[in-house]
């Protein structure tokens, strides 16, 4: 029978067994917690989920508390000026870990179900894959969303989950395929869906039910949470879900219970590694809905479940801090904190969220929420800390992308990126270490909503294109912002300025048709 896999035994475990390979090529290293004998940083980078521009106390926040976040940014450097590539986190990821907008090509512009397959071209240059080259120790801890399996096929949850994580440079991974409101509800190590009994297979379907698991539609008398649209097909822990789900009765989680279990395998990642330079990619479902926080959070925040789930993100983050310091690795390792996109309030679950009257804005002054081109829906925190490099209590208003990840980490180990890579990751390594950085890192960038449509940053200026339906008639006129004065994007002048919407209109379809951004 398969190990009953508890959270004391993930706890103590940690990661056992992974990295194996990798930790016997790397050479002899120094005594305990040593800087790297490379001299390079260790690199941990959380991507949070949905967490917005006004979720932390250090971008404005009052009814949420976040004092481990807050003491990053005091400790480091904090951008007002970061986004995500896309409003959406299939689309970010994809950009994060390839250096390449997800909207080109036939890469996707949505958000990916938990039976796709993996998205990440073959033989394409990643964040680890550059990184193992440089002698680093990758792993992964968290929310995948980018897919498992050879196109076409998709995942067997039964078998060998390959290509994935491991596929495209991870040498470890630990953590879920989709997002945890989809199914499947189980975790994968590696290549293989953890704690999963051969007698009761996992089958998963969306659109269809399969099985005869109860769902929220025929069973809402089940449901500790109700939905509030959509997300009621198979009950999974007293939630409904995106999708249908029979088997893998043993391998399925307790969301109250994700944080812990994700936390601890970043921390076991951190600790096995400490002594060779190592990139822990951590990805924790927090805030994404459900949300459903531990019991040490749950009524704890001063704005629902929302901001306990804020807090609970807070404390995991704190964790992983504390881990660096009792190792005697923080200052030397660069540990970043942002979100895939914009904060979103409701997001299918009655949790209080859609009716809120605490007074918490999750987007602080901005316009919009997750999926849309204002800048609520792409203008993210983000927040540097490196105390080796980066003094601290600094505030950066340098445009940035996290898109530019793979560029960075290039410039960081010393290493070129080949023309074909990373198309539209910029380096922005300069700003990270220089607060007060004259010359911008980014001339522009562009984002992604979830509709498919772009807009494009240059300097102050932001447009949105017209939208046009597919009969040609005009969906949305264009839309023209200078976020200098108008960070809330309510006064549309581009009636008064159709020479810059007409030059950054011609921009943004060059940098469509070159394929790039970078280097144009």
């Amino acid at each position: 029978m398969p190990q009953k896999l508890t959270r004391r035994t993930f706890l103590r475990n940690g990661l056992a067994g992974m990295c194996t390979a990798a930790a016997i090529k790397m050479p002899a290293t120094r005594g305990h917690g040593a800087e790297p004998e490379s001299g390079r940083p260790n690199i941990i980078y959380i991507l949070s989920d949905d967490v917005g521009y006004g979720d932390l106390g250090c971008y404005g926040a009052t009814k949420v508390r976040t004092p481990n976040l807050d003491r990053l940014a005091s400790q480091g450097l904090r951008f007002t000026d970061a986004h995500a590539p896309s409003a959406m986190c299939t689309p970010t990821r994809y950009a994060i870990l390839t250096g390449e907008y997800a909207w080109r090509g036939a890469n996707p512009t949505g958000v990916i179900n938990g039976d796709a397959a993996l998205i990440i071209r073959p033989n394409t240059l990643t964040v680890p894959a550059l990184l193992k080259q440089a002698g680093y120790t990758t792993g992964a801890v968290g929310k995948w969303h980018l897919g498992f399996g050879e196109k076409g096929n998709g995942p067997d949850y039964n078998a060998d989950l390959k290509p994935g994580p491991l596929e495209v440079g991870f040498d470890c991974f630990f953590g879920y395929s989709a997002t945890n409101d989809r199914v499947p509800c189980v975790y994968i190590e590696n290549h293989r869906v953890v704690n999963l009994d051969p007698k009761d297979p996992i089958e998963i379907a969306y659109g269809k039910p399969v099985g005869n698991d109860p769902t929220g539609q025929s069973h809402p008398e089940l449901l500790k949470m109700k939905p509030a649209f959509g997300h009621n097909n198979t009950i999974v822990n007293g939630i409904s879900r995106i999708g249908y789900m029979s088997g893998g009765k043993a391998a399925r989680w307790k969301d109250e219970e994700m944080t812990d279990t994700l936390t601890g395998k970043a921390v076991a990642f951190i600790e096995k590694n400490r002594d060779r330079p190592f990139f822990l990619y951590f990805t924790p479902q927090n805030i994404h809905v459900p949300r459903v926080p531990g019991p040490r959070f749950a009524g704890k925040s001063a704005a629902g479940t929302r901001g306990d789930s804020m807090e609970e993100l807070d404390w995991a983050v704190g964790q992983i801090m504390a881990a660096l310091d009792r190792l005697g690795i923080a200052g030397n390792t660069l540990l970043i904190f942002t979100s895939d996109n914009g904060g979103v309030m409701n997001d299918g679950y009655q949790d209080g969220s859609g009716n809120d009257t605490s007074g918490h804005l999750c987007n602080g002054p901005l316009r919009g929420y997750k999926g849309g081109l204002f800048e609520g829906g792409t203008r993210v925190p983000f927040v540097a800390r490196w105390p080796a490099r980066i003094k601290a209590g600094q505030t950066s208003s340098q445009m940035i992308s996290l898109v530019d990840l793979l560029g960075t980490c290039a410039a960081l180990v010393g290493r070129g990126l080949p023309a074909d890579a990373a198309p539209d990751s910029f380096n922005d390594l300069p700003a990270l270490l220089d607060a007060g950085l004259a010359e911008p890192v980014r001339k522009d960038l562009i984002v992604h909503a979830g509709s498919g449509a772009l807009a494009i940053r240059e300097g102050k200026w932001k447009l949105i294109p017209q939208q046009v339906g597919p009969r040609g008639a005009v969906r949305q006129q264009a839309q023209l912002y200078d976020l200098s004065t108008d960070l809330a994007e309510k006064n549309n002048v581009v009636a008064e300025h159709p020479d810059i919407a007409k030059r950054l209109t011609d921009l943004l379809e060059k940098y469509r048709k070159s394929g790039r951004s970078r280097g144009v």
